[in-house]
């Protein structure tokens, strides 16, 4: 048992420094290749904090334990919104400027809902994984078509600034990007491994270890991004974080999953765990969106909700792992 718990805890450590690294890098060469600093922040940022979930469950998938590779999926969206947001929005309002991002929210909604009506059969095959992967191409499509010809939004210009603050060379970002990448495969890997290990020793199903061991771990890169965008007063670079994180999240990890092989769907994945994620996406939209008004605003308050309903989630969990036990 020890073996697998030091697995879990050097794989989460590696992983997240090497998910920056490959954040950074990637975001430098796309900057270096002449790409907007919005479309920037819209796309690369969302898929390379999101390069550890994908991994993950991809290698999951491959190995055959769909309850992780879920687990992982939705585990992350939900600590995304509820423990990230939550914890931001405690600390610091979060102030909703960027319409891109107010254009987003319903459009996560609508895949979220979407991801839900895949699960009621109880699998998701590769028919299903092929409409979430074109759902995914259609809406990067979209987001590189309006990074491309949005000027003045608020979200680039809080990745204009970040990344005057992590600038770096052309061939210093090349391989901080490919040293990334490598050691996010190597990090997954022991952590699959680790992460697999302790669910069959202590009995409990690979989803619980997925949607919460392994997903505050692989969340752990969009917390950190957060935190500092708050401290720097950027609110619509540290929701873009999450809102580009759960896209990539529900469409591109699983359906990769899915695709690589097919996953059986336990029916409390769609009640529970699914319901919870509808249920938050949807406070996310209205606090977020806020009609009738130019801006959202997500405040204390609602902070605290979002905060108080994942230790909630999260305490359940656990006390059917300790019950397992």
């Amino acid at each position: 048992m020890m073996l697998p718990i030091l697995a879990v805890i050097l794989g989460l450590v590696l992983l997240v420094w090497s998910a920056d690294r490959f954040v950074d890098g990637a975001a430098a060469t796309a900057g270096h290749a002449g790409m907007p600093p919005l479309l920037i922040g819209m796309v690369v940022i969302g898929f390379g904090t999101s390069a550890p979930e994908m991994v993950v469950s991809a290698l999951a998938a491959m190995e055959g334990n769909p309850g992780l590779a879920l687990g992982n999926a939705y585990g992350s969206n939900i600590t995304n919104i509820a423990l990230i947001l939550g914890l931001v929005a405690v600390f610091s309002p979060i102030a909703v400027q960027s319409q891109i991002l107010r254009k987003e929210l319903p459009i996560l909604a609508v895949v979220t809902l979407l991801s839900g009506l895949l699960l009621i059969n109880g699998q998701l095959n590769r028919m299903d994984a092929l409409i979430l992967l074109l759902a995914f191409v259609v809406i990067m499509g979209w987001s590189i078509f309006q990074g491309m010809r949005q000027r003045g939004d608020a979200l680039g210009t809080d990745m204009d600034a970040e990344m005057d603050v992590k600038a770096m060379p052309l061939k210093s970002a090349i391989i901080w990007l490919l040293i990334g990448l490598v050691l996010l495969i190597v990090s997954s890997r022991v952590l699959v491994w680790g992460a697999v290990s302790i669910a069959q020793s202590l009995g409990v199903s690979d989803l619980i270890i997925g949607l919460t061991v392994v997903a505050i771990g692989t969340s752990l890169p969009e917390l950190a991004s957060s935190i500092a965008a708050m401290r720097k007063g950027e609110h619509d670079l540290a929701l873009g974080n999450v809102i580009g994180s759960n896209l990539f999240n529900t469409l591109a990890v699983v359906g990769i999953a899915a695709a690589i092989h097919p996953l059986e769907v336990e029916s409390v994945v769609l009640y529970r765990d699914w319901g919870l994620t509808m249920g938050l996406t949807l406070a996310l939209f209205l606090m977020g969106y806020r009609f009738g008004k130019k801006q959202g605003r997500i405040n204390r308050y609602e902070g605290g909700v979002l905060l108080a309903a994942y230790l909630i989630y999260t305490g359940y969990l656990v006390s059917t792992i300790v019950a397992a036990a």
